[in-house]
């Protein structure tokens, strides 16, 4: 088994909770912006001493309202201001915070609320307090339901307003790093989703030696601001809050994420966190507008990108050449700046999770002066296990592991973890605590990867999605997706093959690409279903396929695929609210068109 360990860096107290941030820094930086919050169309600052006033008052609030130390209040809601005034509430009453995706389903919600013993819940909107109240029809002991829309904060405020400095101060001091945090309850692909125990500890220990251990270059910048807009609910997005918090990194919020560009350009931030498709879809966007524009900016456009990935490429090789740095300089004041006026002008950084983000997409941005740093990680280990670095990114990799932190890759190629930043179990769920868990204290991932010489680990699979061929080929699915998923028709793109003869794979493509792509070539009037079938769009994605082909031998190639009639999403039951593909569910909707290709 090879491992590799770093050190620890930030050896934080067991006495310090997540809330003691917004209350020091409150008394000691009263002045100090640390969120920026959007009220129609404008921004307005908040203070520190402003963020810990609205934390006690609605603190106080649960309080009264019965919430003692330990219990369980669940958070419904799209990522806003509101979502970190109310979870940094629930710290400081001593409660237990459980984040429910704002999509999720009555069914869904019903299972979270139940199986965490919720004593309250706070909401979004009108309908998220319907889907609650219908999910919690006929069960017993129904908790107290708040909502944002309604004036919930208010209302708490004011209803905890005879609760005292002292008794808060008494409530949020006596929780400390090994009492529970938040329960996360993950998205899963298959069965009830299982709820991950997250510690004070588990989430500040993490925070802190990311934020002064890798990406401390990003959070020692002055000016310093991040946007915000994946869902709240997901762990890895919490991670960052809690970072951006404890950095005074100025925070703001996106709840709508078709607000994302125009925010990015009023707010203007350093540092932004994503998923693949976030960033695949900036760059689609970005090619169909220059290719929309004309055959001379389209090739100017596809020059420039071979000329930012050659000169990253060059970079991590050990430098580009005289004549590379001033085709880059050309290519910064035709193409590369504009880009970067789209995201506000002032983003140099960001962090990418979830899945795997090409090479290719990773060397464009960085050669157009947006760096993306990859990072691994689960729920179950608060997030991130590992990052790359400022100055040291190894593109293709997810980066080494975070201070605190030892990966092992063990002999079937599953990727083990150990360190204060992994969960201590799933909630009411001791048989699945054990399975994942061993004697010896390594957390199994259930993925599969690689530790170079250097301790860089690479993914290339998950454990349970490794395909067998009916040849005995094991065939990892996701680098193929990824590749595939890269073109810009492509939205989604699941590669099969279980105990079939050859490997194939389904393909959706993207509605919001077909539009310009219509127009740019001729088909205005075609419709999205007849698409499908086009030739010049066969076409497209076979070259798609082709060039994920060129990533594995000759046995593992797709070998045919069919287009899918409709996306899959988060709606159609067929993701997970972190983007992740259902596969069971996707063979069980799509078997005809998986037997149409094994015809």
């Amino acid at each position: 088994m090879r491992e590799y360990s770093v050190p620890v860096l930030v050896d934080v107290p067991l006495s310090d909770n997540c809330a003691d941030i917004v209350f020091e820094r409150g008394e000691q930086e009263p002045g100090t912006v640390v969120i920026n919050r959007k009220s129609g169309e404008s921004w307005t600052p908040v203070t520190a001493a402003e963020l810990r006033d609205q934390v006690a008052g609605v603190a106080r609030g649960l309080i009264d309202a019965g919430v003692e130390p330990g219990d369980r209040v669940a958070l419904m809601s799209r990522t806003r201001y509101e979502w970190t005034v109310v979870d940094y509430a629930i710290w400081a009453a001593g409660g237990v915070s459980v984040p429910i995706y704002e999509t999720s389903s009555p069914e869904q919600v019903r299972w979270i609320l139940t199986d965490s013993g919720a004593k309250a819940v706070i909401v979004e909107s009108e309908a998220h307090e319907r889907t609650v109240r219908e999910a919690l029809s006929g069960i017993a002991g129904e908790p107290s339901v708040w909502c944002l829309d309604n004036g919930a904060l208010a209302e708490l405020t004011a209803g905890g307003a005879d609760v005292s400095e002292e008794t808060l101060k008494e409530r949020r001091l006596a929780r400390g790093g090994l009492d529970l945090a938040t329960l996360i309850y993950t998205s899963g692909t298959t069965g009830q989703p299982k709820g991950c125990r997250l510690t004070h500890d588990n989430l500040l220990f993490t925070a802190r030696n990311v934020a002064w251990g890798p990406l401390e270059a990003l959070f020692e910048l002055d000016g310093r601001a991040a946007l915000l807009f994946l869902p709240l609910a997901h762990s890895l997005a919490r991670i960052i809050e809690i970072v951006l918090i404890e950095t005074a990194t100025v925070l703001a919020h996106t709840p709508n994420m078709k607000n994302v560009a125009p925010d990015l350009q009023e707010f203007r931030p350093t540092f932004l966190l994503g998923v693949p498709r976030v960033f695949e879809k900036v760059y689609n966007a970005a090619e169909q507008k220059a290719s929309s524009s004309g055959a001379l900016t389209g090739k100017i456009f596809h020059r420039a990108v071979q000329v930012a990935v050659a000169w990253s490429r060059a970079e991590s090789a050990g430098g580009a050449g005289a004549g590379l740095r001033l085709q880059r300089a050309v290519f910064d004041r035709l193409v590369y700046a504009k880009l970067r006026a789209a995201t506000g002008g002032r983003l140099s950084a960001a962090v990418c999770g979830g899945s795997a983000l090409g090479e290719r997409l990773s060397h464009f941005f960085r050669g157009a002066g947006i760096e993306i740093f990859e990072g691994y990680g689960l729920t179950e280990t608060s997030a991130p296990s590992a990052v790359n670095i400022p100055g040291a990114n190894k593109i293709g990799t997810v980066g080494k592991p975070f201070p605190g932190v030892t990966i092992a890759v063990a002999d079937d190629g599953e990727v083990l973890v150990k360190g204060r930043h992994v969960f201590d179990g799933y909630w009411n769920n001791p048989e699945a605590t054990a399975e994942a868990i061993d004697e010896d204290g390594w957390f199994h991932t259930g993925d599969v990867g690689s530790l170079d010489a250097d301790g860089y680990l690479r993914i290339t699979g998950r454990k349970k999605e490794i395909i067998v061929t009916a040849g005995g080929k094991n065939v990892a699915p996701a680098p193929m997706e990824d590749r595939i998923r890269a073109h810009p028709l492509v939205s989604q793109a699941m590669v099969i093959g279980d105990d079939r003869p050859f490997v194939a794979a389904l393909v959706t493509l993207d509605p919001e690409a077909l539009g310009p792509w219509k127009q740019a070539n001729g088909k205005a009037g075609v419709s999205d279903a007849d698409l499908c079938a086009d030739p010049d769009v066969l076409a497209a994605v076979q070259k798609a396929v082709d060039e994920a082909n060129i990533l594995v031998s000759k046995p593992e190639q797709v070998k045919k695929f069919a287009i899918l009639p409709t996306d899959l999403t988060e709606e159609s039951g067929h993701l997970t609210p972190s983007l992740k593909v259902k596969r069971n569910v996707v063979a069980r909707d799509f078997a005809k068109d998986i037997e149409a290709i094994y015809g």
